[in-house]
């Protein structure tokens, strides 16, 4: 913990009330000068006034209510979110849950389960009739039943009356999350459980444990059912590639799979427990050896099938999967999982408690004026001042919550219960990041720092933004008066209006020349055969190496420069004078801002008079100067 005498700051000079301190001038200007810059009272001073018109705008933004704002609060956070990483010592989430996706991806777990069915929202009596079953067959399963038979008669999988439960082999974001957290971390032989998923409850038993196989590519011909008729054309298509009939050619006469007959039976490819209906189907095409390898006529649910391996692919790397793997992460439940436990160790780090009474009371308010983004609850039924919950030390009281409600509610097809308990998560959620910010900006000088420059930095966006940049960029008439007055800025010297072309070729010169003397224009590919061409247009001196070289007269004219032929066409001289406001409409625009600027923070440092504490400003610029 930071000694708050320490932390004690000296006020450098005040904007209106709000004083601003010796050391965040000091970091500031030690941030802004890093290049190898000397410091000096010279560019102090520089840096002090534009310090202040700095400070001066932000005091009027935050007058404005900008710093309030949805897309403020909103933009804030995210740059909160990048901040306070390092001094959380904690991993992004996502970049945590993709690694372990990737390093679970080089395992294979072949499983069995017993599923008893139970909807994620059934009612309580439900959940626990179907609770105390999965016990039941757990403690039948620990006095020596046969897990498979067990299965059989009393999974609700409908496969299990087949398979007796058996899984096969499967790899990370192939089951459900909690399944898969299990699954990976289960010993072989033992039964795991009751597991809770979307599904229900699971007992789940390892069987096996391999490497990765990585994925195959195959192809396949297809003769659909398991008759004898179909049985005969498949081994009639095996004896044709026995005897060197081509591939293709057999696919498109005779595959039955529409999708891939014309493009040689062709397979995306795919991983173990891709094909988890026909993993026969997976099984050969794993264990042919090399490419071009062609199997016996093996028999799935779809039919008869030839398999042939065109190429097997070993596992990508990280850096390879990683994008793909977190977007399909992002998607899957295991990121909201993840939220929800770090969401419960906030709580606990920051002592958060909950008054379940009052929450409760509140929550049988919840009707349909919720839903329709029209809920307001009165004192009489509820205290605003009784408290919802607390975050440490500081109370949070029904009336914070009713204010988050009355700002974001809006009309939904949610149930009033569901959007209750949505809208309440939501400022929880918003209480606990604001307080462990409040925490770490107490604790650590530096974040509190970097957090108020980019405040501040969004700030001074919007208010410039609003204030000079639209208005100055919209602003016609003040822009031509602007113009009209200080015409003397936009005087210019003698120009030309010209065209050249350049070229090592100097009968190309010639040649183009002659054309443009006939009045015949250049197509498209003569463009092509020059190093450079400046259609017609206004030159001043120094504009380009060319025009210096060039005699200002009127005519063509052949000069060389860096080793490069032109063909200069000068069409006019233009006298000096104004540039018209068209052809310096840009640098208007800009120079009126400034004037804007100008003028605005003149109304500014009378709405928020400055002053500066001298003697504080030699102790700061002695300490920088000290400091290099």
């Amino acid at each position: 913990m930071v000694n708050e005498k320490n932390e004690k700051e000296t006020t450098l000079f005040t904007v209106g009330t709000k004083s601003i301190s010796n050391d965040e001038f000091a970091y500031l200007y030690k941030k802004n000068h890093q290049n190898g810059e000397e410091f000096s009272g010279e560019s102090i001073d520089e840096y002090l006034d534009l310090f202040i018109k700095f400070k001066l705008k932000v005091a009027e933004a935050e007058s404005r209510g900008m710093d309030t704002t949805k897309a403020f609060v909103k933009e804030l956070s995210g740059y909160k979110e990048e901040l306070k990483r390092p001094y959380l010592a904690k991993e992004d989430e996502l970049e945590r849950l993709a690694k372990q996706a990737y390093q679970r991806m080089q395992e294979e777990v072949k499983a069995s389960h017993i599923l008893i069915s139970v909807k994620p929202d059934a009612p309580p009596p439900d959940t626990l009739n179907a609770y105390q079953e999965i016990l039941a067959i757990k403690e039948r399963l620990d006095q020596g039943e046969r897990f498979q038979s067990l299965a059989q008669e009393k999974s609700d999988d409908p496969s299990a009356k087949t398979n007796g439960g058996n899984l096969g082999y499967f790899t990370a974001l192939q089951m459900v999350f909690p399944f898969e957290e299990a699954a990976f971390s289960g010993t072989i032989g033992e039964v795991t459980g009751p597991i809770r998923t979307r599904f229900g409850y699971h007992l789940l038993k390892i069987e096996d444990r391999r490497p990765s196989k990585g994925q195959v590519e195959v192809s396949h011909i297809l003769v659909r059912g398991d008759g004898a008729e179909s049985k005969k054309i498949i081994d009639n298509v095996y004896a044709k590639l026995q005897q060197g009939e081509q591939w293709n050619d057999l696919c498109a006469k005779y595959s039955q799979d529409p999708g891939t007959k014309d493009a040689g039976g062709r397979l995306k490819p795919f991983g173990t427990g891709a094909l988890s209906s026909a993993p026969t189907f997976e099984e050969v095409a794993f264990s042919l050896e090399n490419s071009g390898d062609i199997s016996e006529p093996i028999l799935t649910p779809f039919g008869w099938h030839v398999v042939r391996l065109e190429r097997k692919i070993p596992m990508p790397t990280y850096g390879e999967m990683e994008e793909s793997l977190k977007r399909r992460i992002a998607r899957d439940e295991r990121m909201q999982i993840s939220k929800s436990k770090a969401l419960t160790e906030k709580k606990q780090r920051l002592r958060f408690t909950e008054n379940a009474s009052v929450k409760s009371t509140l929550l049988e308010l919840a009707d349909s004026t919720l839903t329709q983004g029209k809920w307001n609850v009165v004192k009489e039924d509820l205290p605003g001042h009784d408290v919802l919950f607390q975050v440490g030390e500081k109370p949070y009281a029904v009336s914070n919550f009713l204010q988050y409600v009355s700002q974001n509610q809006r009309s939904t097809n949610q149930q009033p219960n569901a959007y209750f308990h949505q809208l309440y998560d939501q400022f929880v959620v918003q209480t606990l990041d604001e307080a462990e910010d409040l925490q770490l900006q107490k604790e650590h000088p530096e974040y509190r720092r970097l957090v108020t420059e980019y405040r501040e930095g969004i700030l001074l966006f919007s208010i410039m933004e609003e204030e000079i940049w639209i208005r100055a960029s919209e602003d016609s008439v003040g822009q031509r008066k602007y113009y009209e007055e200080h015409s003397e800025k936009y005087k210019v010297g003698e120009r030309i209006e010209a065209q050249f072309f350049a070229s090592n070729d100097t009968s190309l010169l010639e040649e183009v020349k002659s054309q443009l003397i006939a009045g015949d224009s250049l197509e498209g590919d003569a463009k092509d055969r020059f190093l450079e061409i400046q259609q017609l247009k206004l030159f001043e001196r120094y504009d380009h190496v060319v025009i210096d070289r060039v005699p200002w007269s009127v005519g063509w004219h052949e000069v060389e420069a860096n080793e490069i032929h032109y063909l200069v066409e000068v069409r006019k001289i233009i006298p000096p004078g104004v540039r018209s406001f068209k052809e310096t409409r840009a640098n208007v625009i800009s120079d009126y801002q400034d004037y804007l600027e100008k003028a605005w923070l003149q109304n500014l440092k009378m709405k928020y008079p400055v002053k500066i504490n001298k003697k504080n400003k030699k102790e700061v610029v002695k300490a920088i100067l000290a400091s290099q």
